[in-house]
């Protein structure tokens, strides 16, 4: 889910605000090699890192994920100018990985561990060394010490012990990737193995120190908009419940920072709803027992990467920002095609999409409404020109794909029994390779899989509370038309 407001999130937004200001100024170059320092101006005291100067290098990576780059790939003798200028002429953004690693951000977390703490009380029961079936644990001067060597992290002593004596430590970065993606490296740092990462981007809401970055796309939106090409706006139905005002009034509020036109990709979804709809029924008639949902970037990269037995209970339906490019697409054969994104996952998806050209996150859409000073609250309102159904406004929402699903059945709704994974994690990977190895889910026929805690309303790249978010998208969609089944 969108974590709280935090320092490294403000940071983060305040790289991106001056990153489009430099890009507007008149010397985009100059003043994107001067945000390290203006930030942290001559004189000024060190907040978060041990010296100004450690503070300046940290900016400055920051600054290069703002511009698209990979850090991992940095050259230290080139300057930011010429970052920048790079970033500005280039014709498409790399595309490979979504996300980077700022090593000297890094704090070098000690490797995780379990250890008794001065609340031991020696007590006569022993809880934790009778429980413990590697003995690993033993009673030295008075008090329950853990033997490394032996400990398996099964945790079993510390729900054992009363007085709650022994803890965890935990890696953040390494304990909230789902597939072992985060690792460290010979020096003791975090680092990403691409190979393996499925761009859930948990890594980047867990690091405290905010070393694990995205790596934006907003220049490349900003000079498609500025080339005077026609660029398209593609916003995802999560968008709607993110900023301090309506739909509407976020529709005219996109198109005053440069875009020529805003389609609601919850128009793609009713597409999805009904493929999914009918795939399901032609699965089941089959003789599968279940299929799942296709609409999670991160859960399809999961499936292609990590568990490939699964492939055949997949749908075969396209996303809904696949069919809403193809709209878009169709109208206007020339534009800029842009999708409004909650999360990171979905711009490995947008590269392999031959219609969809750029991908902006929610994080950054607010970066620039800041930087360009657009009150989007006070906005006029402007209708959008294709009606979604309230079910498609809904996708953002966990649970609501399998329930749109139910609503597009020509058959049965009965017949299909959702299953809902609300976040992928470690247990509900092992869930699904069972369903897959066995063949069946006992407890329904329709699975949808979600990587974040909520939905898309808990994506990565969000700025609400799913409380506030859902409750925003609720109003929206509880005006919009049915959903109805198309024969």
């Amino acid at each position: 889910m969108a974590s709280p407001e935090t320092d490294v999130k403000r940071l983060k937004r305040e790289v991106l605000v001056r990153l489009i200001k430099a890009f507007y100024s008149d010397d985009f170059a100059e003043n994107t090699r001067l945000i390290p320092y203006t930030m942290t101006p001559k004189g000024s005291r060190a907040v978060y890192r041990c010296c100004i100067f450690k503070e300046r290098v940290v900016l400055r990576a920051r600054v290069m994920a703002g511009l698209g780059l990979s850090i991992e790939d940095d050259d230290e003798t080139v300057s930011l100018s010429l970052y920048a200028k790079i970033a500005g002429e280039r014709i498409r953004p790399n595309t490979e990985a979504p996300l980077t690693m700022i090593d000297i951000a890094c704090q070098g977390c000690p490797d995780s561990r379990i250890y008794v703490t001065e609340l031991c009380q020696n007590c006569v029961a022993k809880p934790c060394v009778n429980i413990c079936k590697f003995g690993a644990i033993h009673i030295v001067n008075n008090r329950s010490v853990i033997d490394q060597d032996h400990c398996k992290k099964c945790k079993m002593c510390i729900s054992s012990c009363p007085y709650w004596a022994i803890m965890k430590t935990v890696v953040p970065c390494e304990s909230v990737c789902p597939v072992g993606a985060m690792h460290k490296d010979q020096n003791g740092l975090a680092v990403i193995d691409f190979d393996s990462c499925i761009s859930c981007g948990k890594c980047v809401d867990a690091c405290p120190f905010g070393s694990a970055q995205a790596r934006s796309q907003i220049i490349d939106v900003l000079s498609a908009i500025r080339s005077g090409r026609k660029v398209i706006a593609m916003v995802a139905p999560a968008v709607f419940g993110q900023f301090p005002c309506s739909p509407q009034q976020l529709n005219t509020a996109i198109k005053q920072i440069g875009f020529s036109e805003v389609y609601e990709v919850a128009q793609g979804a009713d597409i999805t709803a009904a493929h999914e709809a009918k795939d399901f029924a032609e699965r089941m008639e089959r003789g599968d027992k279940f299929m799942t949902t296709s609409c999670c970037a991160a859960y399809n990269e999961l499936v292609a990467k990590h568990l490939p037995e699964m492939r055949r209970f997949v749908s075969d339906t396209h996303t809904p920002m696949r069919y809403t490019a193809e709209i878009v697409r169709r109208e206007h054969p020339d534009a800029v095609t842009v999708f409004f994104s909650p999360c990171f996952a979905k711009r490995r998806e947008a590269a392999l999409d031959d219609k969809v050209d750029l991908l902006l996150t929610i994080e950054e859409l607010g970066a620039i409404f800041i930087a360009l000073n657009t009150k989007v609250d006070v906005c006029a309102e402007e209708n959008f020109v294709y009606q979604a159904s309230k079910e498609a406004r809904d996708f953002a929402i966990t649970g609501r794909v399998a329930r749109s699903v139910q609503a597009a059945c020509t058959g049965d709704p009965a017949a299909i029994k959702p299953v809902v994974v609300n976040s992928l994690n470690k247990q509900a990977i092992r869930e699904l390779k069972q369903y897959a190895k066995i063949g069946q889910c006992e407890s329904g026929n329709l699975i949808e899989v979600m990587a974040c805690e909520g939905g898309c309303i808990g994506g990565n790249a969000t700025l609400n509370s799913l409380k506030i978010a859902e409750k925003q998208i609720s109003a929206y969609s509880s005006k919009s038309r049915e959903l109805t089944p198309q024969g």
